[in-house]
């Protein structure tokens, strides 16, 4: 069974001018490595005078230490203008989140067990514990939405949508990336079947937060093109656009993003760029490129467990 929701046209969004629009965040999702007291972790985040932040939805990735409401609160209230939201993957399942079932891979080799829902596919082999998933299922689908209700009970003011680019494993074929190919699953393309998926995100939250509820996919910039995309979204974050590493990012690469990334710019709402440099010379080069193009920068590493420069 499959269940694909598509709001192209949805009429839930409100046509006025973004109001969401802050100059610093931070990407924290390890916050035990903050600091290794959970009070004092708290703290930190309390007082960075960051506008936003992004946080895993607890304190050390266990489903034990979840963020509580009081924390949420206390750590937004030094800000009035303070969002917090919470980082969810909506593109690969991670098997340390309270939904992975230990018999899913119970013999740890990165292949699905015969006890594993079909659309679970394999480990990928650039993060351990992330699988593959294919997320126009509605199996799936709906266990993202329980894990969405979730969060919200915890009081987070957005979402922060991870593996949004997932569609690009979909379109690969052997060392060839095909365009808005087709899911024969669905006879829609894979890019169509992401949009659709984040605006039925978009519209379930909604129902019961309104419009200050935001989402912010991170990377996936070739889904822009779409309006209806480009309407339920809050913002977007971008990984290595400017640099790659140790190195400057390839300049085909950087114009192919930001041919994007102008929509957002032409919508008037922000991109928030993240980038890992090491090398002081990359990090003054991220720091001017994202100020050409007024984007919200920040520098940190890549186990986001600090605050990061601004």
């Amino acid at each position: 069974m499959i269940l694909i929701i598509s709001f192209l046209s949805w009429s839930g969004i409100s046509a006025e001018a973004p109001s969401f629009k802050p100059e610093s965040f931070a990407y924290v999702l390890q916050a035990d490595r903050l600091h290794k007291d959970r009070r004092k972790a708290v703290e930190l985040l309390r007082s960075c005078k960051r506008d936003l932040l992004i946080l895993d939805h607890t304190y050390d990735g266990s489903a034990e230490a979840k963020w509580t409401a009081k924390e949420i609160r206390y750590i937004r209230a030094c800000r009035p203008l303070r969002k917090i939201v919470s980082y969810i993957s909506i593109g690969e399942a991670e098997n340390y989140r309270t939904y992975w079932e230990k018999d899913w891979d119970a013999n740890h080799d990165g292949r699905p067990g015969p006890s594993a829902p079909d659309y679970l596919l394999k480990v990928n082999p650039d993060w351990e514990g992330n699988y593959k998933v294919r997320y126009w299922d509605k199996r799936w689908q709906g266990l993202i939405m329980d894990y969405v209700d979730e969060i919200i009970e915890l009081g987070f003011d957005g979402l922060y949508l991870d593996i949004v680019d997932g569609f690009e494993f979909f379109e690969r074929e052997g060392d060839r990336q095909i365009d808005h190919r087709k899911n024969p699953a669905t006879g829609n393309t894979y890019r169509q079947d992401m949009i659709g998926f984040v605006q039925g995100i978009a519209a379930h939250v909604r129902k019961t937060k309104g419009q200050e509820f935001v989402i912010i996919p991170q990377n996936g910039a070739q889904l822009l093109k779409d309006p209806g995309y480009l309407r339920v979204i809050d913002a977007i974050g971008i990984e290595d656009l400017f640099t790659d590493g140790d190195r400057k990012a390839d300049g085909e690469h950087v114009r192919f993003m930001l041919s994007f990334l102008k929509k957002m710019e032409d919508a008037g709402k922000p991109v928030l760029v993240v980038e890992y440099p090491k090398k002081r010379a990359l990090k003054k080069h991220a720091v001017r490129r994202a100020e050409k193009q007024d984007f919200v920068l920040l520098l940190t590493e890549r186990e986001l467990g600090s605050l990061g420069d601004r």
